[in-house]
């Protein structure tokens, strides 16, 4: 019997043990799977892992080894002279410090990672001066059309919001103004007309866009002063608009054109001479060129008021040749849509009266000057009422009568 119970119990820890070497070579099995799994892991995401920290460490060294020709491209612009500065970006260097400083301080642009405040935007004015598109401004800046594009939406949008800051606040005329122009008008506030600008539109919306000379265009109201900065501006008017609806809605609109009581801006005859507008007599002679040497002197009242209206008037025929002169961009259209158009168009404006008010002398008004040869002998209160409507008036026809006896009784008295 002892033996019997001896043997069973043999038996029985023989049959543990090989449950127990089953198990443990079940959990080996397992293991070495495992190892398999992961082995196989590694193998494959390893060499993209090192393929992308290899190429990572390529553009690093891409962009460390660009920084210096960035600099250097930058330096040529807006660091070496004022007549390079001029010549590419159309102010000195030291006007571009100064916008640069504003767009900082009062509209927040930041230098980013890798593109400064100066050089986004220096990208910005080629754009508007030379009309060069992104991708050759990119090509010259060392970057991407898309980086070009962006900082080109971000400086405009900063622009704009300056545009109380950079346009001017007319000033009537007074009795101690002796600009042989504009004495003899006390109370004008400066000049009022309107110029075509060529824009890009969808086809369907070309027919409203065609002005009477066939051009697809954009007709904006514009009013300056005498020293040639505009003073209000009114952009995106169809080029089928024409000046007289495009005048009347700028005055019917809460936050449009504003003229005191009293005060006038002098205008051609595609106005009407209502209170606060002053145009010249029609039928009688009025251009420069109708009063050029050889030609006969004023011999009535009506044409020595021609004269001197249209002498005076002339500045913002210049000031609008200064201005395309200036911008390359609004001299041919662009390829952006028509609301980004428009708001080029603005910063343009608002630009060329920062440039103005910044610069002692505006190369680009030299070259007009040159060009047109237009010389002397040849050619409130927030709270004042204001007109809304723009109908003729008895009472400043009577005016301009009044103004023009008064001119031809002193015109011994130049």
């Amino acid at each position: 019997m002892a033996g019997e119970e001896a043997a069973r119990k043999g038996e029985r820890r023989g049959n543990e043990m090989t449950s127990l070497l089953l198990l443990l070579e079940e959990i080996i099995r397992n293991h070495q799977i495992n190892m398999l799994l992961i082995s196989l892991m590694i193998t494959l995401i390893g060499p993209q892992s090192r393929k992308r920290k290899r190429l990572d460490r390529i553009n690093q060294s891409f962009m460390v080894n660009s920084f210096p020709t960035h600099v250097r491209h930058l330096d040529r612009l807006v660091r070496l002279t004022d007549k390079s500065c001029v010549d590419n970006l159309r102010m000195d260097r030291n006007t571009f410090g100064r916008l640069c400083r504003i767009l900082r301080d009062s509209v927040g642009l930041i230098d980013q990672k890798f593109v400064t405040v100066e050089e986004q935007v220096a990208m910005f004015l080629c754009v508007l001066s030379h009309h060069k598109k992104s991708r050759i401004v990119g090509y010259n800046f060392i970057r991407s059309s898309q980086t070009v594009s962006k900082y080109i939406h971000i400086v405009l949008r900063g622009i704009l919001s300056l545009h109380s800051l950079f346009l001017v606040k007319p000033t009537p005329i007074d009795d101690a103004c002796t600009d042989r122009r504009w004495k003899w008008f006390k109370g004008c506030i400066g000049a009022l007309h309107g110029t075509y600008i060529n824009v890009r539109v969808p086809i369907a919306d070309a027919p409203r866009y065609r002005n009477r000379k066939g051009h697809i265009t954009t007709n904006t109201l514009a009013a300056c002063d005498p020293e040639l900065r505009f003073t209000y501006l009114l952009p995106r008017w169809e080029g089928s608009a024409g000046d007289s609806r495009i005048l009347q809605d700028a005055v019917s609109r809460p936050l449009g054109l504003k003229v005191p009581k009293g005060c006038y801006y002098l205008c051609d005859n595609a106005y009407a001479n209502a209170e606060g507008f002053v145009t010249q007599y029609k039928g009688v002679r009025y251009h420069l060129k109708e009063w050029g040497p050889g030609r006969q002197a004023p011999q009535t009242p009506e044409e020595l008021f021609n004269l001197r209206h249209t002498k005076a008037r002339n500045v913002i025929e210049r000031s609008f040749a200064v201005l395309k002169m200036r911008w390359g961009i609004l001299r041919s259209a662009s390829f952006y849509p028509i609301d980004i158009q428009t708001g080029l168009i603005i910063a343009c404006f608002l630009l060329h009266n920062f440039i103005r008010s910044q610069m002692a002398v505006d190369p680009v008004e030299e070259v007009e000057n040159e060009a047109d040869n237009d010389d002397e002998s040849a050619t409130e209160s927030d709270r004042a009422e204001h007109i809304s409507s723009v109908e003729p008036s008895a009472s400043w026809t009577k005016k301009r009568d009044d103004l023009a006896r008064e001119m031809w009784s002193q015109r011994n008295n130049v």
